[in-house]
């Protein structure tokens, strides 16, 4: 059985999207209408903008949803056992499966990408990664780490990469500490907040009133979901699990066991980049994966040899 997933935030690049918007007549009808729906052009940035731009949350989570969605709905659905993404990725997913639409998935990524943003900027944090530390270390890494303020894992990536994340003071112990608890590497990232922690409570709120207004319905596929790590289809799961993402630890490792376990053998990462690959790689030496990026791509998988 085959899955499709989608990537999250960095996995942007400059030029993202334009092969497919000039190549597609039905992508490039998605794009123009995202840009009407936005009152600017999205687009834009995608096709012209600068890498700095494109690193901006509010733009950059909807230059992959749009890019992930277009390419997506070029290849269809109909052998799709099941879908997900990784943190931002989920909203595609849902999108996907039927469970919001497409117009409402637009203005849904974009005061995202706004309210996620502004918390960063009201609530400074950031993220670091720590390589190769058993889950017991490092919750002990964790716990005394915070001493110096908020810190948790945020993203369960594969077994032995995990990503931490909250009050500055308190990652930058974790990462000195790190090393002596085990850790093969640990390393701060470039980020604009600390995304998937307390930290975002202020974005949570206000994400759950965004939600309050759009119409979510059963998801017609299976979407396996970060924060419960397993198949959802239920509207009123849907709902609670978008609201709670926001502060609550991305269990990407977990939902690709749980998907193997379901009886996926195939995954196919949908929109820009390779990132989800590679993990799912170090997750599962049985799956086979493949990525559909480009025009040419999506091309080679709707007209196989």
């Amino acid at each position: 059985m085959k899955a499709f997933v989608f990537p999250g935030q960095g996995s942007q690049y400059c030029g993202m999207g334009r092969d497919l918007y000039e190549r597609f007549p039905e992508a490039k009808a998605l794009m123009d209408r995202a840009d009407a729906i936005l009152g600017y052009s999205i687009t834009n940035v995608m096709f012209n903008g600068s890498e700095d731009e494109l690193k901006q949350t509010r733009y950059t989570q909807l230059a992959i949803f749009l890019h992930s969605y277009a390419a997506a709905t070029l290849l269809g659905r109909d052998d799709v056992a099941m879908t997900a993404g990784h943190s931002l990725g989920e909203y595609t997913a849902l999108c996907f499966a039927g469970a919001i639409s497409f117009e409402d998935s637009v203005r849904l990524v974009a005061k995202r990408g706004e309210l996620m943003q502004n918390a960063g900027q009201q609530n400074p944090g950031t993220m670091a990664a720590v390589i190769g530390m058993a889950d017991d270390a490092l919750d002990a890494l964790l716990q005394e780490a915070g001493s110096a303020g908020i810190v948790q894992a945020a993203n369960f990536n594969s077994p032995g990469q995990v990503v931490i994340s909250g009050d500055i003071d308190a990652v930058r112990k974790a990462v000195e500490l790190a090393p002596s608890k085990g850790a093969r590497m640990a390393k701060a990232l470039v980020v604009s907040g600390a995304f998937h922690s307390p930290l975002m409570k202020p974005a949570e709120k206000e994400l759950a009133e965004t939600l309050d207004t759009i119409a979510i319905c059963d998801a017609e596929i299976p979407v396996c979901m970060n924060v419960v790590a397993k198949p959802v289809t239920s509207a009123a799961e849907i709902r609670a699990n978008l609201i709670s993402q926001l502060t609550s630890s991305v269990l990407w490792s977990q939902s690709v066991q749980a998907m193997v376990d379901a009886g996926i053998t195939e995954f196919v990462e949908v929109g820009p980049q390779k990132v989800l690959q590679g993990l799912i790689k170090r997750i599962s030496k049985s799956a086979v994966c493949a990525g559909v990026d480009t025009a040419d791509q999506v091309d080679a998988m709707r007209n196989p040899a």
